[in-house]
């Protein structure tokens, strides 16, 4: 808190001169703090010589004893019972991690009649799985899940918890983030430890991906991240290990939302799942509209992909956001993925460049999707794709 002691302030302008940010005035000859523009740097008040200017700084609170947070989280997805292959991934990355800090990698689910998925966590390498197994578990909701995950993590003390960044991995930990006062570094791409601090190194792309930023939590626990689908390897399946289980019930009033599930409506698509999809066919602007993407639905059912899309397809309605590869939507790391009509901006380039083969479809020589390209084909789409189309029916007997 800042303020001017009006009967010493002599108006002499000295304080306006030392502010760095221009947030003292002099009105009617005494000085007027801004406080919208003022930081609290203590500038004016080491060049006030009448003492007219008065600075208390809230005391910092006291450091926690982080000594309490032990072992790596991993809270496992599942929809309909079936656990999300992001959970593996985590479980797989969670093990490094969980060995370089000599504690335990621990799985955590919530959901409803979930005990026979005990022993395929264990198999994915958990040495504990937290299990909270109710009706009202279910399907996701805000509001119980939310509660359940601050109740486990304040009782059990992790000293890392990780989530898959996935529309309810997103909306999940932000809101545990808050209600216990930690750090959340969302859409990683590496997770590494600093083994001399022990902290999580969370790498993530920044300024519209053209840097990769490092980002440490080192006052707060648990450290938490979300992390991208398909940018880490599965755990390993050790149908041997076995893992000590914790199972947990909590009373029906943290389990209750203040809204109503009625229905959950899953897109109808023909093709397979973008996430999981070992080919994607993807069409972009140069695709000219929604009507064109047939053509790309046609080559994708042909090869057994999936139907991916660039943010400015999306963005122009041709087709839902669900299909959105990129930085704002899926990260994907297929084996081969076919860019049609993609010019290749960074943003897109960040959700597919991973992928092991590229083929990039486009009329423009000089489009950037060419410099991250396995094999190019500078062409008219409408020409190449029917013709590949044609070839795959040929060769797959289709």
């Amino acid at each position: 808190m800042i303020k001017i002691i009006l009967n010493k302030c002599t108006g002499c302008t000295l304080c306006k001169k030392a502010c760095p940010f221009g947030a003292i005035e002099i009105v009617n000859k005494k000085a007027v703090i801004d406080l919208s523009k003022c930081n609290l740097c203590g500038a004016c008040v080491g060049s006030c010589k009448f003492d007219a200017i008065e600075l208390k700084k809230e005391k910092k609170p006291a450091k926690k004893d982080l000594s309490l947070h032990k072992d790596v989280w991993v809270f496992c997805e599942q929809k309909k019972g079936v656990i999300q292959s992001i959970a593996f991934e985590l479980l797989g990355e969670g093990k490094k991690l969980a060995k370089k800090l000599g504690v335990k990698l621990c799985a955590v689910i919530l959901g409803s009649e979930i005990e026979p998925k005990i022993e395929e966590l264990s198999a994915r390498g958990a040495d504990k799985i937290y299990i909270i197994d109710s009706p009202a578990l279910k399907f996701y909701q805000d509001e119980p899940y939310t509660n359940v995950l601050v109740s486990l993590v304040e009782e059990y003390k992790p000293e890392i918890l990780l989530c898959g960044a996935t529309t309810i991995g997103r909306s999940l930990v932000s809101r545990v983030a808050i209600k216990i006062g930690a750090g959340l570094t969302a859409d990683c791409t590496g997770l590494d430890i600093d083994e001399k601090e022990k902290l999580l190194l969370q790498t993530r792309p920044a300024f519209g991906g053209n840097i990769m930023a490092t980002i440490i939590t080192p006052n707060h626990r648990p450290q938490m991240a979300t992390v991208r689908h398909k940018v880490m390897k599965e755990a390993e399946i050790h149908k041997s290990h076995k893992a000590e289980v914790i199972r947990k019930n909590y009373p029906d009033e943290l389990l209750r939302s203040r809204t109503t599930l009625l229905d959950v409506v899953e897109e109808i698509e023909e093709t397979v799942n973008l996430a999981e999809a070992d080919i994607i066919v993807s069409g972009g602007r140069g695709v000219g509209g929604p009507e064109n993407f047939s053509i790309i639905r046609e080559l994708a059912k042909v090869l057994g992909a999936a139907v991916g899309a660039s943010r400015s397809a999306v963005d122009a309605g041709w087709i839902p956001y669900s299909h959105q590869v990129g930085q704002t939507g899926k990260t994907v790391c297929p084996k081969l993925y076919i860019a049609c009509g993609i010019s290749g901006q960074i943003q897109h380039l960040i959700g597919m460049q991973s992928s092991k083969v590229i083929v990039a479809i486009n009329k423009d020589p000089d489009a950037p999707i060419f410099k991250v390209a396995t094999y190019g084909i500078v062409g008219n789409l409408f020409e190449v794709i029917p013709a590949l189309t044609k070839e795959f029916q040929k060769i797959l007997k289709k």
